[in-house]
């Protein structure tokens, strides 16, 4: 019997850990992400200073182990491809890099073990796992009626600013250097937190004129919410009559996942649309 060639093993490593449609790469996502949960947990924990008194060696332990366990699965994901490169600065790779290095700078470093909540990122592997990958293309359709509204958005927002540079320069003026608006940019920013409904309550106009104005910015603020509501709604209807609805399996193979501009299954060449 021929013993395995370094191609063979390297082909089922990258079906372990790249794959997860066989029962041993759902596996392994599976408890990479528990193992990335608890590590998330860990840290959490050790922050609280009553708990960390009591377990801090415990979970001093556990965050190594965990450190470990990374490090060797982030070596394994490049030997298990031909071009390691590809996989270090892919949008995965750096998250996972950053995930992994606080461990390490917390040697040369102190609180940067706190970075280690970095690990959340990587949780973005779920979306691997369960498959939601015929989802890319109602992101990308959102995504292109957002870019379209950007430019709207944008002058929106501009003016939005001059109007509250606007009424905070008058609440300086009215409030007269008191009640808190000892500047214009104390001025403004009751402005920005007043328009936008937050309201912290901090500053507050105490004269007349200036509830009145107070007031108005209110009303303001109340009308200018639905404004970039219907900006982003009528571009995703605009681009949703404009998108072109495909099935959703190839009439031929059954298999999803197509481009929004495909006119031929990807997987066996038949035309989508007869």
């Amino acid at each position: 019997m021929e013993s395995p060639t370094p191609k063979d093993w390297r082909f089922k490593l990258h079906e372990i850990i790249y794959e997860s449609n066989t029962p041993a790469g759902k596996a392994f996502d599976v408890g990479l992400l528990i193992a990335i949960f608890a590590s998330i947990i860990v840290v959490m924990l050790d922050s609280v200073i009553s708990i960390h008194l009591k377990y801090g060696k415990l979970f001093n332990i556990m965050e190594w182990i965990f450190a470990a366990l990374f490090t060797v699965e982030y070596i394994l994901r490049l030997i298990s491809i031909r071009k390691p490169i590809k996989y270090v600065i892919s949008p995965l790779g750096i998250i996972d890099l950053i995930a992994l290095l606080p461990s390490y700078l917390s040697i040369f470093f102190i609180g940067a073990q706190s970075l280690l909540v970095f690990r959340a990122l990587r949780l973005l592997r779920v979306f691997r796992i369960f498959k939601l990958g015929q989802f890319l293309t109602e992101i990308n359709f959102l995504t292109q009626a957002l870019k379209n509204s950007l430019r709207k958005i944008s002058i929106f927002l501009l003016t939005v600013l001059t109007i509250t540079v606007i009424l905070g320069s008058i609440m300086y003026l009215v409030e007269q250097r008191e009640n808190g608006f000892s500047n214009i940019p104390e001025s403004i920013y009751w402005a920005i937190v007043t328009i936008t409904t937050v309201g912290y309550g901090d500053i507050s106009p105490v004269t007349p004129i200036g509830k009145f104005v107070a007031s108005v910015v209110m009303l303001i603020g109340y009308a200018i919410i639905a404004v970039p509501t219907g900006i982003i709604t009528h571009d995703i209807a605009l681009a949703a009559r404009q998108k072109k609805e495909l099935p959703e399996s190839c009439p031929s193979c059954s298999r999803e996942g197509h481009d929004s501009d495909a006119l031929f299954c990807k997987y066996c060449g038949a035309p989508l649309f007869r």
